[in-house]
This record gives C-alpha cells, sequence and structure tokens, in this order.
C-alpha cells in the first residue's frame, strides 16, 4: 500500500501551470522569462549561459544570491529561473524558519531540480546556516536527533536542488554562508528608458492605454524601481477610472502624482522633509544619524535602508565621516540658494 505523504506547509509554485484566479492577478505583473525581464542586462547575460549550461549537462542551476535595494526583481527572478529550469519554486523567508528541523522539513520534500527561495536570507539563523551548509554542497542534512548523551547524529540525502537567495543586506550574510554560492548578482537601479519600458509594458498587460509621455512621466518618477512604477501605474489607473477617462495622457500621470506628493525625481515628502531639515536646521550638515532620525520623527534604520539610498543615488546627500551633508544638487532640487561655503567646497 502506497504511503500518503504529509501535506507540504511551504508555499508551492508550479511554473508550468497557468492560473487566472483573481488571487493571483497582483503577480500577473512579474515577467514569466528571461526575454521578458526589462533591465539587468549583464544580470540576464550571465544568467542565460548558466541556465543553458546546467540544462545540457541536465544538472540544478548552480546556488545563486541575488542582493540590492528593494523592489528591483530579486524575487521575480527566482521565479524565472524555476520556469526557464521547468522546474517549481519552493518560497519561504529567512525568520519564517526557527528550527533546523523545519529546514529539514523544506528540504526533504524538494523534488529534484526544484528552486528553494529564501527571501531575507541574511536573516537566517546561525544553527540553520550550519545545517544548509551540507545541503548546499553535498545534497545531505546532519542533523542531531535527541538531547544530552542519547543524542545521536543522522545524514539524510536530499534530491539536487537549487537555493536562491535574495537579500538587502549582502554584508550581513555571513561568510561561509556567501562563499557557498556558485553565482553572486548585483541587481542595479534602472535608468529612465527601461522604467518607461516597464510602465509600457504593465500598461498593457492591465489592458491600459496611455500615452509615452505619461509613461515617461510615471517612470521617471519611480526612483528607479518597478515595484515602485507599478504602485503608481494602479494609482493613476484609478484616478483616470473615476474621472471616466479611457487614455492616461500625461496631464493624468501629473496630477496623479501632485496628488501623490511625487516630484519629478521621485522624492516623496519624507525624501524632501529629510533634505530640509538638514539644510534648514543644521545648515547643510553634516549631521549624525541618529540626530536626523530624531529631528524627522523617523527610525535610524527606516532612513538608512529606505531613503538614503536613493538620496545618494541622486547626488543629493553624501555621507562622511561627521555624518550626513546635502549636495548643491540638492539646494537646486529645493529650490533654494546655495550657499558660498558649499559651493566653494563643491568645485574642489
Amino acid at each position: 500500500m502506497a504511503i500518503k505523504r504529509p501535506a507540504r506547509r511551504q508555499k508551492v509554485v508550479d511554473t508550468k501551470s497557468k492560473n487566472n484566479d483573481t488571487e493571483v492577478f497582483e503577480q500577473t505583473l512579474r515577467p514569466k522569462s528571461i526575454k521578458e525581464y526589462i533591465g539587468q542586462s549583464k544580470i540576464k547575460e550571465h544568467m542565460l549561459v548558466y541556465m543553458q549550461a546546467a540544462k545540457q549537462r541536465k544538472e540544478p542551476l548552480g546556488h545563486t544570491i541575488l542582493h540590492g535595494p528593494p523592489g528591483l526583481g530579486k524575487t521575480t527572478l527566482a521565479h524565472i529561473v524555476a520556469s526557464e529550469m521547468n522546474s517549481q519554486i519552493r518560497l519561504t523567508t529567512g525568520p519564517a524558519i526557527e528550527k533546523p528541523g523545519d529546514l529539514a522539513s523544506i528540504l526533504t520534500n524538494l523534488q529534484s531540480g526544484d528552486v528553494l527561495f529564501i527571501d531575507e536570507i541574511h536573516r537566517l539563523r546561525p544553527a540553520i546556516e550550519e545545517v544548509l551548509y551540507s545541503a548546499m554542497e553535498d545534497f545531505v542534512l546532519d542533523i542531531m536527533i535527541g538531547k544530552g548523551p542519547s543524542a545521536r547524529s543522522m545524514r539524510i540525502d536530499v534530491k539536487p536542488f537549487t537555493l536562491v537567495g535574495a537579500t538587502t543586506k549582502v554584508g550581513s550574510v555571513s561568510a561561509p554562508l556567501r562563499d557557498r554560492f556558485v553565482h553572486n548578482f548585483k541587481l542595479s537601479f534602472y535608468n529612465h528608458i527601461e522604467m518607461t519600458s516597464i510602465v509600457n509594458r504593465s500598461a498593457n498587460i492591465l489592458n491600459l492605454s496611455i500615452e509615452e509621455s505619461a509613461a515617461h512621466m510615471i517612470g521617471c518618477s519611480s526612483r528607479s524601481t518597478p515595484r515602485i512604477a507599478n504602485r503608481i501605474l494602479r494609482s493613476v489607473r484609478d484616478f483616470a477610472q473615476m474621472n471616466k477617462e479611457e487614455n492616461i495622457c500625461e496631464s493624468r500621470a501629473r496630477d496623479t502624482l501632485k496628488s501623490l506628493d511625487i516630484d519629478g525625481k521621485g522624492l516623496d515628502a519624507t525624501d524632501r522633509e529629510i533634505l530640509s531639515t538638514i539644510i534648514e536646521k543644521f545648515a547643510g550638515g553634516p549631521v549624525g544619524l541618529s540626530t536626523l532620525a530624531a529631528a524627522t520623527a523617523e527610525e535610524e534604520q527606516t532612513l538608512e535602508d529606505v531613503y538614503e539610498p536613493y538620496l545618494l543615488q541622486l547626488g543629493f546627500l553624501k555621507r562622511t565621516t561627521q555624518g550626513r551633508e546635502v549636495t548643491p544638487l540638492a539646494y537646486a532640487h529645493m529650490g533654494l540658494e546655495v550657499p558660498g561655503g558649499v559651493v566653494q567646497e563643491a568645485m574642489l
């Protein structure tokens, strides 16, 4: 008599099946293949080579870590790997794996060639990482059964799989774990041309008629991040719908962005408050992170992880040993006159 296997507790996505349920509608904007994926050209080029080579050898893709700011497409790339490799993907997060037994349960339920995607992999506990080492290298699990003098070690084979880890803090991933990944990719911010293409693609999927100038405006105001572009596009769609507008024009995009308090560079009210606080209260800086957090009523971690990366990318902010300083570009964007000392320093 066949043994009935227990139901899997982890989320399973079969990339070979099609589901039109409203439950998965929000995921339809994700590219399904490497050719549909816009931007990150160098990463796509390398991943395509690695995946084709692995398929020719009839092996799983080497373990891959993806890192970069949130919203740039790490989860999407993991789904694409599973799709391109004709396999299933199992989704979990670092904090969700609390005990070695949790990881063992996931790994023993994997089929050959499956993709295990661990988001926020930098938050894995050390005890979990130690179990993961042998699974990644030798496809075996070394676990301890029992406690005290009666404890014994047990080795369990797992089927060959691909681990795809995603993190916004690759420096927080321990060196032993990081070194076990075969492929290491850093996702970068997107340029305006790529962002406009992403907006046009999403509009097409959502059956929206949008002018090129409106798509460009939304793309330029999305902080070079596809997730934000799709969120803004949905907001513009809702405003257009409630105003009975069948076509999204530039004026509709501009009015919606103004209503959302987002400017042409993608800065929101908090971004501008950070810049104005440094300029008005601290004479342009330098100011320490803790002081800036207290002055803006934001958490230090939020400032450092959410707001600073984009302000640094635009060149509006710089980090020094003394603290944060704004640049002449920030003064110009805020419509303020640049103090003489700041101009002189920028010229040096």
